[in-house]
């Protein structure tokens, strides 16, 4: 891939499986990622787009920032919505590639916030 690849991308969880993630080290997927065969992640131009249309109305939801260079091969730079590349993992999500993560929050632009690692 070309050098302007992001190296991290995000995924929304809920409360639920956020938590299952930090016992567990691991999470095998939201029942749409086990549906479709790979977690889905959004990169940090995406994410906002992607809680308006697939996550509206809920909360208590979290953001994990993914390094995806951790994750190898098994991330493919897949088109999906109009078109655009997303990454998808075709594994279990490990806690040991998660860099950040933290409550969503919003800017007072409406953007979801990115978690900074602390």
């Amino acid at each position: 891939m070309a050098s302007d690849v992001p190296t991290l991308a995000y995924k929304v969880l809920t409360a639920d499986q956020m938590t299952a993630l930090e016992a567990e080290g691991s999470f095998a997927g939201a029942p749409v990622d086990v549906a479709d065969g790979y977690v889905h992640l959004s990169t940090a131009d995406q994410l906002t787009e992607t809680v308006d249309k697939h996550f509206a109305g809920q909360s208590d939801l979290h953001v994990a920032a993914v390094d995806l260079d951790a994750l190898g091969d098994a991330v493919k730079w897949e088109e999906s919505r109009g078109g655009a590349l997303f990454p998808h993992l075709y594994a279990a999500l490990p806690l040991d590639a998660v860099v950040a993560y933290g409550p969503l929050e919003r800017g007072d632009d409406g953007k979801v916030r990115l978690p900074v690692a602390g």
